[in-house]
């Protein structure tokens, strides 16, 4: 079709260029990259055959038409001459050593199992070949951290086996990284290999963007957002992460290059924002301007060298260290050239305010507790290409301290412990500790202050649409919602709930009837940050993973690659992507990392920022997450993250700040865990006085899915009253928001004054406020939706199997007929059938078959799914034509599932097709998602 509104080539072009600008290049000698064309190449590696697109868990789970890894694309493209016959000896070994995707949920190995490379083998290669090319691959993800151990952080013996060998038999050895995050780099002095280059986890274009930087197509302009040390004791925060009850951030502000390049500039490897090209650049200061409280830094950049390339150029500041103490220098802004032929030339500005340089005063030692403010002293400015090659550009002098924003102690610590701050010394600054300001107040003394009751009018009978056309107020909408309506409306449901996209994370709106004929229909939202997951098994594009994205460094990229992403959301009739993720790394060793972007929370900032606004010019959005210091995935359902009120605020919330500010974020989700006292979906302080009344955040706040609620002591999934308190809008997921599955403590907290009515109103209408702006209401009420009536016209071919999904919900009797005459037998023929229940358990299928085959030799294979594994065959021969009675069981159904049946050949007959509750779980589910975590 010509002049498609989503078109998925052009999708692929932008993921494809994001992929090959987000490679970092660390090392390459004697210039071996780019590869001439022609080169003979001999591929090590088992990754050759397994590339990880994405990480696991929640945000990898895309179901995606294709993969192309980098073995694929460098022999698509045929550049290259592959050594066949080591090809040929690692697929007669994979054959015996098959890929192992371990067994449940977060149960993927961190790495494959690695073909030993003996010396025979290697030099036997170089004998065909003149350069070696090695694939390292790694994963972890949700609910699994990396560990410091062989097979993740570290490299196996195998692996180590091979670098050896190969790198002794080749003179030019390449090694290509495919890992979500940073991995332990020690081997690259140890053996010394030609060119190393992390490759990242690039969706499923990521080897077709490898490939343009092999051969040269693009220049590698991609740039370190983590500062790589010797070891992974050298990070401060190791020592303190994996705890399962409490964290303590004893390192404070300093995380990454701040505490590196402030007190162990020795213990780095690769600094933050380091990277190669195949091309050099010269950056020129053209000065700086101070004015109305923004500092504008304008440079010139030269392609100097001998290829085309893109540059990115970083600007830092040198604080005074004042009474506060600081980092030796903090990232202030960026910005990326165009592509530069050699001699071209191009001007930049870049451009930060008094508030990005400002420090925030916790304990009142400047004179003004609870302010940024900038100490008195000189600011001294830098400009480069990574944190350890800056040129000082000038200086700044403030006579005396100023307060750029006056806030109010929130989030503060309740325990006793002290934090790293620099003291002077002859060569630098050396570590001294200080002890953290504790709370002195309490969120619950303001809580009530500032509800206010919405007015009813008497008999008044509004739907949604009215307040859209100023028929009436919110307020008055909202007050007509009875007690029980105002406690369905703040449960989201899920996952796969029938009232939304087959397969999609939650519903939220209108969950139930009466909801909706008020005109508040259900709108749809799921994951996530590597592209959409549906798990009815349509089909999306699969995302190049966040740190690659931020290796880019280059945010229009990012934001015209999330337009693709809005439109493909907006196709599929989803109003909100979970996602970006955005935490710190504070440590390499979280398992998430390759979801997050960065150790830096303004690069954090700047690329969620880059993705909402991309996905908000086709009318979604982007829920941020995981609000808020999600460091760690073990024991994330129930440690404490223990952090001072400046490392919160100047590093922790930084990027959710810009987020909120700068892109208009209208959705947040918080995290499972902790911080200073209260799980984070209760936590007050951050949900209501920082996001909402400091930054001015309006829109929706969710929890994760069966999330936690109350004080870190006392956590509990069914404590919906202090979620709603906090004013986080949306408890996700229940399975039935009016039946209360959860048996949440609403009512109960209603009844004994716990809970204020005026709450749930308050966040009901948050919730109504964002439903009226979405596509889902505008289809709902039959306007503006021309576009997605166009996008619906677009359907490829594969996608009206899933326009066509059966829904079968089964109620409160536990018993669902299914009408045959839906059921398509014709062969290749195949029927997905959603199934949604009040009560989870065990359930039945029951129906009977026969033959009406014309021929008694007739082989008839029916094959029956639960979502995509096979659960049972049935074949009859042509002679079967006698009613046979078939039963299927689907043990543990704990949410809605996909029954597929395949009709190879047609000749089957069906009839009487029943799904019925055999045993049921319900307390049994209900519990086990309350003990999440434990």
């Amino acid at each position: 079709m010509a002049n498609k509104i989503f078109d998925t080539t052009e999708f692929a072009k932008v993921a494809r260029q994001a992929v090959a600008e987000g490679v970092v290049l660390l090392k390459n000698e004697a210039k071996v990259l780019p590869l001439k064309e022609g080169t003979k190449v001999a591929i090590f590696g088992r990754s050759q055959f397994n590339y990880y697109k994405s990480g696991t868990g929640s945000g990898g789970m895309v179901n995606t038409r294709y993969v192309t890894g980098v073995y694929e694309a460098i022999e698509e493209d045929g550049s290259f001459e592959i050594n066949s016959k080591l090809r040929n000896t690692y697929e007669n070994w994979v054959e015996d050593n098959p890929f192992d995707a371990g067994a449940g949920w977060a149960a993927e190995p961190w790495f494959q199992k690695e073909m030993p490379v003996t010396k025979e083998l290697a030099y036997g290669a170089r004998e065909d070949s003149e350069v070696a090319i090695v694939l390292i691959g790694r994963t972890a993800g949700e609910d699994q951290d990396n560990s410091a151990s062989k097979g993740s952080y570290l490299l196996t013996d195998d692996e180590e086996q091979m670098l050896e060998n190969v790198t002794k038999a080749f003179d030019k050895t390449i090694v290509l990284l495919n890992v979500g995050n940073i991995i332990d780099m020690k081997w690259v002095d140890k053996y010394n290999p030609s060119a190393v280059a992390y490759i990242w986890q690039g969706g499923q274009e990521g080897g077709s963007g490898v490939i343009d930087v092999l051969k040269g197509m693009v220049s590698p302009s991609g740039k370190l957002t983590d500062t790589i040390a010797y070891d992974i004791a050298d990070y401060p925060s190791t020592k303190n992460f994996g705890g399962s009850k409490r964290n303590i951030q004893q390192e404070d502000i300093y995380v990454g290059y701040r505490y590196f390049e402030t007190f162990a500039k020795d213990k780095v490897m690769y600094p933050f924002g380091y990277g190669l090209s195949y091309t050099s650049f010269d950056i020129v200061s053209n000065g700086f301007t101070v004015a109305d409280g923004q500092v504008n830094v304008s440079v010139t950049v030269t392609n100097i060298g001998d290829y085309k390339g893109k540059q990115i150029v970083q600007a830092y500041v040198t604080k005074p260290q004042g009474k506060l103490g600081k980092p030796a220098v903090e990232l202030v802004g960026f910005a990326k050239t165009k592509e530069l032929k050699p001699d071209e030339q191009e001007s930049l500005d870049i451009v930060f305010t008094n508030y990005q340089m400002a420090s925030y005063d916790d304990s009142g030692v400047t004179g003004y507790k609870s302010a940024y403010v900038l100490e008195a002293g000189t600011y001294i400015f830098y400009v480069g290409d990574s944190v350890r090659n800056l040129t000082r550009i000038g200086a700044y002098n403030i006579g005396k301290t100023k307060v750029v924003k006056q806030l109010s102690e929130a989030l503060a610590p309740v325990v006793d412990f002290t934090r790293i701050k620099p003291e002077a010394g002859e060569d630098g600054y050396a570590i001294s500790y200080e002890d953290v300001p504790k709370a002195t107040g309490s969120w619950q003394d303001v809580r009530l202050a500032l509800l206010k009751t919405p007015k009813a009018k008497p008999d008044a009978s509004y739907k949604l649409v009215d307040v859209l056309d100023n028929k009436c107020t919110m307020d008055e909408f909202v007050a007509q919602l009875s007690d029980e309506e105002l406690m369905a409306i703040v449960r989201g449901e899920g996952m796969s709930s029938p009232k939304v996209t087959p397969g999609c994370g939650g519903a939220f709106g209108g969950v139930s009837q009466s909801l909706v004929e008020k005109g508040i229909p259900t709108c749809c939202c799921t994951d996530g940050p590597s592209g959409i997951r549906m798990d009815s098994g349509k089909k999306a594009f699969a995302m190049p993973n966040g740190t690659l994205l931020a290796c880019m460094w280059n945010l229009d990229l990012t934001e015209k690659l999330y337009n693709y992403e809005g439109l493909e959301l907006r196709k599929n009739k989803i109003d909100v992507l979970l996602g970006p993720g955005m935490n710190l790394h504070r440590n390499p060793l979280n398992g998430r990392n390759f979801e997050y972007f960065s150790e830096d929370p303004f690069v954090t900032g700047k690329n969620a920022a880059a993705q909402l606004k991309g996905m908000h010019r086709m009318g979604v959005t982007g829920t941020i997450k995981h609000f808020a210091m999600n460091t760690q995935e073990a024991y994330r359902h129930t440690v404490e993250h223990v952090a001072s009120e400046r490392a919160i605020r100047e590093i922790y919330l930084k990027g959710f700040e810009i987020a909120v500010k700068e892109a208009g974020a209208t959705a947040v989700m918080t995290t499972y865990g902790s911080i200073n006292g209260y799980y984070t979906s209760s936590n007050y302080d951050l949900v209501t006085r920082i996001l909402r009344e400091e930054w001015g955040f309006e829109g929706i706040v969710m929890t994760d899915w069966w999330a936690k609620g109350g004080n870190a002591a006392n956590g509990d999934a069914a404590d919906m009253a202090s979620i709603v308190r906090a004013q986080n809008d949306l408890y996700m997921v229940t399975q039935s928001a009016i039946d209360n599955t959860n048996r949440d403590n609403l009512e109960a907290a209603l009844e004994d004054g716990s809970l204020d009515r005026r709450e749930l109103q308050r966040n009901a209408k948050n919730i109504c406020n964002f439903v009226l702006h979405t596509p889902t209401f505008a289809r709902f009420i039959e306007r503006n939706n021309e576009f997605d009536i166009a996008l619906a016209n677009e359907a490829e071919d594969d996608e009206a199997e899933f326009d066509n999904i059966i829904d079968c919900r089964i109620d409160e009797s536990g018993v669902v007929a299914i009408d045959a005459s839906l059921i398509e037998t014709a062969r290749n023929s195949n029927n997905t059938i959603s199934v949604s229940f009040k009560e989870r358990g065990d359930y039945k299928l029951t129906m009977r078959v026969r033959s009406n085959a014309t021929s008694d030799l007739a082989q008839i294979p029916l094959s029956i799914f639960r979502d995509k594994e096979l659960i049972k065959m049935v074949t009859l021969t042509g002679a079967d034509r006698d009613w046979q009675d078939v039963e299927v069981m689907f043990e543990d159904c704990a949410m809605t599932f996909f029954l597929r049946m395949y009709f190879a050949q047609d000749g089957m007959e069906i009839e009487d097709i029943k799904i019925t509750l055999a045993k049921s779980k319900e307390e049994e589910f209900r519990l086990m998602f309350a003990r999440m975590g434990q």
